[in-house]
């Protein structure tokens, strides 16, 4: 584990997932120190990134969400100081983060997404309802765990426009989108493949804040007991609609399979939850990658951008025990 150097896990930050990221950091820097990595928790909310540097850093392992953490920023700030880190590089965070911009990808290739209108204070709320139905979302275009997030069923007391005020409180850019009905599924993706797929059942259908991170009424269910080819194809639809914007080393799309069996993609996440209710450790384990694995691989695979371009083969090699037939696992 020397060969890490000294890893830095960042979490906390100024965001308003700040609580759950100290929840993803501090179980992201136990797993490492009981593996013998030379790790230390590091809140850019406090501390001066620049400081990294000073402090002679060699990797980081970022555990920071939302906004300036998972949204491009602090993966500038690091390859300017030419510290490598863990996710996906500065063009697919800031990209990612960005839920209009997503959609706009993933429309112009083939990736099916809900319907949605960008709206304002002055949008012709009934228009909207006309052109998408009803009910709908709506929510900020670049915050995440449901922050700021409304169902609206009905209109007729001014509805939509109170639920644009709660999202605008979080974000200038607010979408209104389509509510699709199905079952709620999320993909993990590791090392260039998916995970296996996680089936989620909150209470009352409703996968909010609250549901995400504390409840213990959610279910979750892996494998998700669909059928083998079904889970296969959304598996490669969701590697495809993972690079497609750009992400690289891990992260975690979420999606709706309707009844009829399409599916529409709703958002994906660079920096995953890491924390005892998370879905992409819960994923891995079903696929023999215990936790602690888990964030030794993606601190091994820490990058630049430049070096995820081209290829490096020591990172390449770094997968082979946690991605080869018959390697995976670690015993706890």
């Amino acid at each position: 584990m020397s060969g890490f150097g000294k890893v830095a896990v960042l979490m906390g930050g100024p965001s308003a997932e700040r609580e759950i990221s100290f929840l993803s950091g501090n179980a992201v820097l136990k797993a490492l120190v009981e593996k013998g990595v030379d790790a230390h928790a590091f809140d850019p909310a406090e501390r001066d990134v620049w400081t990294l540097k000073d402090e002679r850093f060699d990797r980081v392992f970022i555990a920071l969400h939302g906004r300036f953490g998972e949204d491009g920023t602090v993966q500038g700030a690091l390859e300017t100081l030419k510290i490598p880190y863990t996710g996906s590089g500065v063009m697919a965070s800031a990209l990612a983060m960005d839920k209009w911009r997503t959609k706009l990808v993933w429309q112009a290739t083939g990736i099916p997404t809900p319907r949605y209108h960008v709206v304002t204070a002055a949008t012709d709320w009934m228009r909207t309802v006309a052109e998408l139905g009803l009910p709908l979302i709506v929510k900020p275009a670049r915050e995440g765990s449901t922050i700021g997030i409304t169902k609206v069923g009905t209109v007729d007391h001014g509805e939509l426009a109170l639920a644009y005020g709660e999202a605008a409180k979080h974000d200038d850019l607010v979408l209104v989108e389509e509510f699709v009905t199905g079952m709620e599924l999320t993909v993990g993706i590791l090392a260039g493949r998916a995970l296996p797929l996680i089936r989620i059942e909150a209470p009352q259908g409703n996968y909010d804040y609250h549901a995400k991170y504390f409840s213990d009424e959610t279910k979750y269910f892996c494998p998700c007991g669909l059928p083998d080819a079904v889970e296969r194809d959304i598996q490669a639809a969701s590697v495809a609609a993972f690079d497609i914007v750009g992400c690289t080393g891990w992260g975690r799309l979420d999606l709706i399979l309707r009844a009829d069996g399409s599916y529409s993609f709703l958002e994906v996440n660079t920096s995953p939850g890491m924390t005892s209710h998370s879905l992409v450790p819960m994923s891995a384990k079903a696929s023999g990658v215990s936790y602690r694995r888990l964030c030794l691989h993606l601190v091994a695979n820490a990058a630049l951008d430049t070096a995820r371009a081209l290829s490096q083969p020591d990172a390449v090699d770094l997968l082979e025990p946690i991605t080869g037939p018959g390697s995976l696992g670690d015993p706890e």
